[in-house]
């Protein structure tokens, strides 16, 4: 299975300045670092898609939104569809992650909704899953993320199963210092396979990559990913410096 290394960058990149300077140095790093075997996926502000996916077309690397509404057109100031990002060459869109539902109050049910308008729109969503710290200190990590994946996948037919990627991101790591060991990351990915398994079969759940993202770095990579058998990572903070995001794709790509 091919292994990925996702940028999430999120609300940054304020100024057009910044984005140019960003996208030069991107390249530049790729040139430095030589080839690559991890699968690249950049996902900036809906504001730069346009222009990113312009810029990387030819070039290995895939773009994707961070967001979209589940409805295809219509009255929803501020929303962009599945469909417009498509139109534009978006190949990717981030589903359910932890800041959206903590901050945006988004729910399981929504993000089944956006997760099917994606795939009706053939975007490939990242569905994010993961636990917050107080979940996590009354042992209920499996509960939560089995009740997530439930509801993300309902009525997702299995001839669409293998098109998406899940990310296990736990809330409380995400932005700090504090990252699970390497044998609480491979638990969860095997419980991931194993939901994925009943609802579907054991074949499908192999097709799925099951990434980790939160407070990933160039020094704790090995531990994240490596170690615990991820299929790659979601970078959040460090994506934003090129150079760092590609040590991370170095060190996945070394083993």
């Amino acid at each position: 299975m091919d292994k990925y290394v996702i940028g999430n960058l999120k609300m940054n990149l304020l100024t057009q300045a910044e984005r140019d300077h960003y996208l030069k140095s991107f390249i530049d790093e790729v040139y430095k670092a030589g080839k690559f075997k991890s699968r690249l996926i950049i996902c900036p502000p809906s504001f730069h898609l346009e222009k990113f996916i312009d810029f990387f077309r030819g070039k290995k690397v895939s773009v994707g939104a961070q967001n979209i509404y589940f409805e295809q057109r219509g009255s929803f100031t501020g929303e962009i569809s599945a469909l417009m990002i498509k139109s534009f060459g978006a190949e990717w869109v981030i589903v359910g992650h932890s800041e959206r539902r903590r901050l945006f109050g988004e729910t399981d049910e929504v993000c089944n909704l956006k997760l099917r308008a994606a795939l009706e729109e053939k975007i490939k969503p990242i569905l994010c899953v993961g636990e917050n710290l107080d979940q996590r200190k009354n042992d209920l990590t499996f509960e939560v993320v089995s009740r997530q994946i439930e509801s993300a996948l309902k009525e997702v037919v299995s001839t669409q199963i293998d098109k998406l990627i899940i990310a296990y991101e736990p809330i409380w790591s995400v932005g700090s210092d504090e990252i699970p060991s390497s044998d609480e990351v491979m638990q969860v990915k095997i419980l991931i396979r194993k939901k994925i398994s009943e609802l579907y079969s054991p074949v499908l759940a192999e097709k799925v990559p099951i990434l980790y993202g939160g407070s990933v770095k160039p020094k704790n990579v090995k531990q994240l990913c490596l170690e615990a058998g991820m299929d790659g990572v979601l970078v959040g903070r460090e994506s934003l410096v090129p150079g760092e995001f590609l040590k991370i794709v170095q060190s996945i790509d070394k083993n």
